[in-house]
């Protein structure tokens, strides 16, 4: 298990201003992820799934509360966390070894023959041995997503963010991905913290499954998901889940339901 990754969300509240009027995403957001676990977040649009996923990168800040990482308050960005988004946000004038190699820029303790030996290997370990000289434009959408992971993970970072990675793309690649991001992770163990809103994606993805209610943004229950590595779709302990996260995820959200954690051990038996 890593040492390293840990995260520590405390009574967070984050709100924007829309229209002149305020608006609260996340109210009292209470989470702690182990280092090296692998934690997946659904909830329906408007919930603060990707508004949490930026207070943790460091892009946001909470108007309340703190985001720790290793006991560090995350007050910006930095190389010690990846992100990931929907679309792969490549840069089109460079090739898949070039764009990886972008994201070591600000890594001046690399001298050159170690960033190439960096970037190569993470191309490996995505897979895109061979497409090194390609450019965004002659990549698949799920081979330019397997560029842009490689890229967020070049740099070693102890946290992995992605928001709805997969979104974009077709269910055939959409489950090819999710099985190379399994295997990155039980190679890499580095602390995965996943927004989708794909409940079997959640559940095939995460050690763990948080559900979100809306409007403002809280924490509704926590799922353990039972099954190991490596996971199968139709193993019958997830499939058992899957009905309480979708009764959890159509919760009308109301102030006050009590946080409830989860699995299917003991939602087969309620």
């Amino acid at each position: 298990m890593r040492e390293r990754g840990r995260l520590d969300i405390r009574r967070v509240t984050k709100r924007f201003r829309v229209d002149g009027a305020s608006l609260t995403a996340l109210e009292d957001v209470n989470l702690a992820v182990r280092p090296g676990e692998f934690v997946t977040i659904l909830g329906a649009s408007g919930c603060g799934k990707s508004t949490l996923l930026r207070l943790v990168a460091g892009l946001e800040r909470a108007d309340h509360g703190e985001v720790r990482h290793d006991g560090r308050i995350v007050d910006g960005p930095g190389l010690d966390r990846g992100l990931v988004f929907q679309e792969p946000r490549l840069f089109p004038w460079l090739t898949v070894a070039q764009n990886v190699e972008a994201a070591l820029l600000n890594a001046p303790r690399l001298d050159p023959a170690r960033k190439r030996e960096a970037v190569a290997g993470h191309i490996a370990l995505v897979g895109l041995e061979g497409f090194e000289g390609a450019y965004p434009h002659q990549l698949s959408g799920g081979m330019a997503q397997r560029a842009a992971i490689a890229r967020s993970l070049v740099n070693r970072p102890d946290v992995l963010l992605l928001d709805e990675p997969f979104g974009a793309l077709d269910a055939l690649t959409r489950a090819r991905l999710q099985d190379e991001l399994r295997r990155i992770w039980a190679r890499e163990r580095t602390t995965m913290l996943l927004v989708t809103h794909d409940v079997d994606e959640a559940l095939y993805l995460g050690e763990r499954a948080v559900v979100m209610s809306p409007r403002p943004g809280r924490i509704r229950q926590v799922f353990e998901v039972p099954s190991g590595h490596p996971r199968d779709r139709s193993d019958e302990a997830l499939l058992r889940l899957r009905r309480p996260v979708l009764a959890a995820l159509e919760d009308d959200g109301r102030p006050g339901a009590p946080v409830r954690r989860a699995t299917a051990a003991t939602d087969a038996a309620a």
